[in-house]
């Protein structure tokens, strides 16, 4: 579940909204990333649950920080 879009690394099950956010603001940032593997982010979609999740950026210094925030 890595890649690499535009010079930073994306990890996990990250919206491409989000991705596409990213890219355009172009922060200061190593990559972006959604921890563990919620249900209800892209590809863990299970019927109606959604549990919330944050989408998080995170820095060469392992600084992190929210980025956006789903299904609150």
């Amino acid at each position: 579940h890595t890649g690499v879009a535009g010079g930073y690394v994306v990890e996990g099950h990250v919206p491409a909204d989000d991705l596409k956010r990213l890219l355009a603001e172009q922060p200061n940032v190593a990559g972006i990333t959604v921890p563990g593997m919620p249900v209800g982010s892209p590809g863990m979609e299970q019927g109606n649950q959604q549990d919330p999740y944050n989408v998080l950026t995170f820095t060469q210094d392992g600084n992190a920080n929210v980025f956006a925030r789903h299904n609150q």
